[in-house]
């Protein structure tokens, strides 16, 4: 009886280890293929604000869109962004905001800091005026170049964006997400192990809800899938995380905005709460709000052909109507 339990255990043990070898290979694997995704596809420039990285991509001859990506991307989830709202005829700039991919996070940085490189970088393309697509914590610094930089931002888009604080529960979860968030950024085997084995307990953290993370397409859990595995490797991205966690929100400044501004939010985003969108509309001149009754954070995916002509409508509607002004 003794030898078949030590023959279980030692199959147990045997099997660990085959687990573990069988983990450890995938993870090196994944991350190599991670790091190769995200190595020489960009440009780096030096700035008074440290490097700034960039991507542009579209049509060259199109309506200029500066896309800021959220929390835990950088330029390769701006160019999903782009792929997702945006259709080849713009010629969008995808950049890495500070602390994200190969963007350095200045010592003290603010999105005011951030909001300057934006026309830093603009300068150097040679590009006078661009619209402006944002997405969640890519807000704060695109409301900021609206508010600092009007003659420069022909509209805004703010896809499920952050604006301003809250004192209420629901934030202080929502907080919360932001902090496991922040956490699991800090090692690339964190947020790989997450990715992988705890997918839908990750987009529950990122903002969707159960109701809609179970109502996916295939399409839409593809579209889904590809926004989580662009957040590998995670650790060049881990300052950025600290750095969206920290810094204060635009609130009251956004009033001073005048640029057309169109807001896209889903009233069940758990990440991003609905407030935002309420706040930015009230305090916003002439703002329009786009509003689901579902979608989480993933709205732009959930509903992808819906704001995918709301945001082309939105754009080019704005740029015919400065043409003819002028």
């Amino acid at each position: 009886m003794g030898s078949i339990n030590n023959v279980w255990i030692w199959g147990f043990i045997t099997l660990l280890i085959l687990l573990a070898a069988w983990g450890i290979i995938t993870y090196m694997k994944d991350m190599d293929r991670a790091y190769e995704r995200i190595s020489g596809k960009s440009s780096v420039i030096s700035s008074p604000y440290g490097d700034i990285e960039y991507k542009t991509g579209g049509s060259s001859l199109g309506t200029p869109v500066l896309v800021i990506h959220g929390g835990g991307g950088g330029y390769d989830q701006g160019e999903l962004i782009a792929e997702v709202v945006l259709d080849d005829s713009f010629y969008w700039i995808a950049t890495s905001r500070f602390g994200y991919l190969e963007s350095e996070l200045p010592a003290n940085a603010t999105w005011d800091d951030q909001a300057e490189a934006y026309a830093f970088l603009l300068d150097h393309l040679e590009i006078e005026k661009v619209a402006v697509v944002a997405m969640s914590q890519g807000g704060p610094s695109a409301l900021l170049f609206a508010v600092n930089h009007p003659e420069r931002v022909s509209s805004l888009t703010c896809l499920s964006c952050g604006v301003a604080a809250s004192a209420s529960e629901v934030q202080a979860d929502a907080n919360r997400k932001g902090t496991i968030l922040k956490t699991i950024f800090q090692y690339d085997v964190l947020y790989w192990t997450a990715s992988k084995l705890f997918k839908k307990q990750l987009l529950g953290i990122i903002g969707a809800t159960d109701n809609v993370i179970a109502g996916l397409t295939p399409d839409q859990q593809e579209n889904a899938d590809h926004f989580i595995e662009y957040m590998n490797p995670a650790a060049p991205r881990s300052a950025g995380a600290v750095f969206d966690n920290e810094a204060t929100m635009p609130g009251d400044r956004i009033a001073a905005i005048t640029a057309p501004t169109l807001i896209i939010h889903a009233k069940d985003d758990l990440l991003q709460l609905y407030h935002n969108a309420e706040f930015a509309f009230s305090t916003i001149p002439g703002s329009e709000l786009m509003s689901y009754e579902s979608g989480g954070h993933i709205l732009m995916i959930v509903e992808q052909s819906a704001v995918k002509q709301a945001v082309t409508e939105h754009i080019i509607g704005n740029e015919n109507i400065q043409k003819s002004i002028n």
